[in-house]
């Protein structure tokens, strides 16, 4: 999303792989950031597509590295369901602006709604450029009833940690490798490569299992599993092996 919006603004976008930990690689974002002179540094803390996440110190660490004149964005759309993430940083920071999103913990991806955290000489910005019926009075009516039902965001948060914790368990015992996660989904390494998470995604999704993946090596060798109702997981728990075996014989296939 954010190439995209980039993109149309007429800017460029530099990346930089993910680390060996499968966690973005703050140090190579600065290095990148001085080399190039980037004004934005954007970080998805936790991060998706694959679920890890970098502490609180981390992410203070890197705001107190960052080049002159550069801002950090740091997407939190999942931090709702995340322990230690947040940084301690004041909201009026000029070197930080933050992201959330009503789509995750609270479940309204399908008003799309969020808000920005930041000093108002940043959000004073946003009304060059804003559009004016971009929400609507259901939306923030909605937004607001979310803020104040916090039981039910923390039943969804528990509600979550029960559904990661099933879904590592199954991944282990289908000799999948589980990465650690913050988020409303477990990333699944497949042990193998991209053709192979591939097939048993396909597999997966001929038997009317939705699963996604990764579109960027390295994370590319791994399936990403949305967090579900038990009985949703019972399918895809029933389903996995198959996937799997269709994706082995298909590989020793190529071979």
């Amino acid at each position: 999303t954010l190439n995209y919006f980039v993109a149309g603004r007429g800017g460029i976008v530099h990346s930089v792989p993910y680390g060996e930990d499968d966690k973005q690689n703050l140090f190579a974002l600065l290095s990148k950031a001085k080399e190039v002179d980037a004004k934005i540094l954007y970080l998805c803390n936790p991060d998706n597509p694959s679920g890890t996440w970098h502490s609180s110190d981390r992410v203070e660490m890197l705001i107190e590295m960052l080049p002159p004149a550069c801002v950090l964005v740091i997407d939190e759309a999942y931090f709702e369901l995340s322990e230690g993430a947040l940084p301690a940083v004041a909201v009026d920071d000029l070197r930080v602006l933050r992201l959330r999103s009503f789509s995750k913990g609270y479940g309204l991806a399908g008003l799309r709604i969020g808000y920005a955290l930041g000093a108002p000489e940043i959000i004073s910005a946003f009304d060059k450029i804003r559009n004016h019926f971009g929400v609507g009075r259901v939306s923030q009516a909605a937004a607001l009833a979310a803020l104040d039902d916090q039981p039910y965001l923390q039943a969804v948060r528990q509600a979550v940690q029960s559904a990661r914790e099933r879904l590592c368990k199954i991944a282990v015992v289908h000799d999948l490798t589980p990465l650690p996660s913050a988020t409303n989904f477990v990333t699944m390494d497949c042990g193998r490569d991209v053709s192979f998470a591939k097939t048993v995604l396909t597999e997966l999704l001929d038997m009317d299992i939705f699963v996604r993946m990764p579109g960027a090596a390295p994370l590319d060798r791994c399936i990403r599993v949305s967090c579900g109702t038990e009985a949703e997981i019972d399918v895809f728990e029933k389903a996995l092996p198959g996937a799997l075996e269709a994706a082995r014989r298909r590989s020793s296939l190529i071979i």
